[in-house]
């Protein structure tokens, strides 16, 4: 059993049936058909009455709540998944560059050496799921192939088959990584190179920022996948002790992780101002005076504007 289809106008319908108030028709049946039904729920789940018996939502709306206000709360999520990914796509450049160098200071096929990295990464074996029995290194050296052959008509890639049976320096072979695939390299490096790195952007040890970099990549792929990212769950969590000590901060909210963007960016575009444009993003949160909606839901804190 799955539920029925509806059409656009059968769907706004529904939406004013619950109280949703539509104040311009064809306007709002052009959102549903651009962006979709169940994408804009996501948006306008805040906006439903608690139900009468139990802690979940009931499908009505609260009431006043308009259909503009939901769009509006779209688009502010919007421009923040596109900082976001302005953010994180600096940032993976830095440490792009930053694990290939230190890397390739020793040899240039070190990301393949078992004992060029640490050996939790390159000897101790999976003990359980998909890959029990293969080190970690082994099922990222898989995903690395993967990636080597989906690339192997691109010209670098193809020089090196040529002209280097295949091997590509990790200066090259960098470039064929995504982010995910960077922050589980720079996990698996040595400490003393983890801690080289992570000392640069004035973080502690590189066992901290390699979870940074995990908590951002998950930020990426939320921003990437055009998910609802304000008030988002994190999952793959930072301590928060670790970026502001005396904030108090929710781990699990995406504020605290625009301030670990903000402070690597200090250090890769200390000119940026990437850090004002989140301010005036904040500022200009669509829904004021609301009981139910508040810029606060993504983590952050009265006094936010002296964190980032």
């Amino acid at each position: 059993m799955i539920k029925k289809w509806k059409s656009f106008e059968e769907q706004l319908d529904m939406l004013e049936y619950r109280g949703l108030i539509i104040t311009d028709r064809d306007k709002a049946l052009k959102y549903l058909e651009r962006i979709g039904y169940y994408r804009l729920s996501g948006y306008w789940y805040p906006f439903r009455k608690k139900s009468t018996c139990s802690d979940k939502k009931s499908d009505e709306f609260l009431e006043l709540t308009t259909f503009e206000q939901v769009i509006n709360l779209y688009i502010f999520d919007k421009k923040l998944r596109l900082l976001v990914i302005d953010a994180i796509e600096r940032i993976e450049m830095a440490i792009r560059v930053d694990v290939a160098y230190i890397l390739g200071m020793n040899n240039g096929l070190a990301y393949l050496e078992t004992k060029e990295l640490h050996g939790k990464f390159s000897k101790q074996v999976i003990n359980k799921g998909i890959n029990k029995g293969k080190t970690q290194q082994q099922v990222w050296i898989e995903k690395f192939n993967v990636a080597i052959k989906r690339n192997q008509k691109t010209d670098f890639v193809k020089h090196h088959i040529e002209q280097y049976s295949g091997n590509l320096p990790i200066w090259v072979a960098i470039e064929l990584l995504d982010f995910g695939m960077i922050s589980t390299l720079y996990s698996g490096l040595k400490n003393k190179d983890k801690d080289k790195i992570a000392l640069k952007y004035n973080v502690e040890n590189g066992e901290i920022f390699a979870q940074w970099l995990r908590s951002l990549n998950h930020l990426r792929n939320i921003a990437a996948h055009h998910s609802r990212l304000w008030n988002s769950n994190i999952v793959d969590r930072s301590d928060a002790k670790t970026i502001l000590p005396n904030a108090q901060l929710n781990n699990a909210k995406p504020f605290m992780y625009f301030c670990i963007m903000k402070q690597l960016l200090n250090v890769i575009c200390p000119h940026s101002k990437w850090g004002e444009r989140v301010k005036e993003l904040y500022l200009n949160f669509p829904i004021q005076n609301s009981n139910y909606v508040d810029v606060e839901q993504t983590g952050s804190k009265k006094d936010w504007q002296l964190w980032t």
